[in-house]
């Protein structure tokens, strides 16, 4: 049994859990998140928490036991808490802010990087070389992130780029001069 499948998913009293047919719908506080539900997994919700089984013991049922009971478990705390990354500009002269419904980098290119702001999501710049995403799914919030740190990586010699606030840069050492 899948260590993680087998754990019931718990909600609060103000969230809405529902299943119809193989679809899951999360509501809460005006926001609502769907995810369909493969065949080979049974959802039952009762008493504050939703169960997940699977139908048979085949390896593609096992696989998605834990898979379908994370990603209910993520909507959930998404609509009840709410999710957030935080990325830091490193760079002499690199800045961010937000204008409008898009996000406009200035990181060393000869023209501004904008980016429109997904629906769904917020951003926020409390500081110029400080950029925080916030969201209730977790996976837009995260692709968000990861394709605003594409635009400028991180390099080895310097660090010179967007990176995430708690991400670790490995320095390399420069050319030596001389013997």
């Amino acid at each position: 049994m899948s260590r993680i499948g087998k754990q019931p998913v718990k909600f609060a009293g103000g969230t809405n859990v529902s299943v119809s047919g193989n679809t899951l719908t999360v509501e809460a506080s005006g926001n609502k998140l769907t995810q369909d539900i493969d065949a080979c997994i049974t959802v039952e919700v009762e008493d504050g928490q939703a169960v997940f089984t699977r139908r048979d013991d085949s390896k593609r049922s096992r696989a998605m036991h834990g898979l379908y009971r994370s990603l209910a478990a993520n909507m959930v705390e998404g609509l009840e808490k709410g999710f957030g990354k935080t990325l830091d500009i490193v760079g002499v002269g690199y800045n961010a802010k937000v204008q409008g419904k898009e996000l406009v980098l200035n990181i060393g290119f000869n023209a501004p990087k904008k980016m429109p702001v997904p629906a769904g999501l917020t951003v926020e710049t409390p500081q110029p070389t400080q950029i925080v995403i916030k969201g209730f799914d977790k996976q837009l919030v995260g692709q968000f992130a990861a394709e605003v740190r594409a635009i400028r990586k991180p390099e080895p010699y310097k660090g010179k780029g967007i990176r995430y606030s708690d991400e670790f840069v490995r320095r390399k050492v420069g050319k030596s001069l001389g013997a």
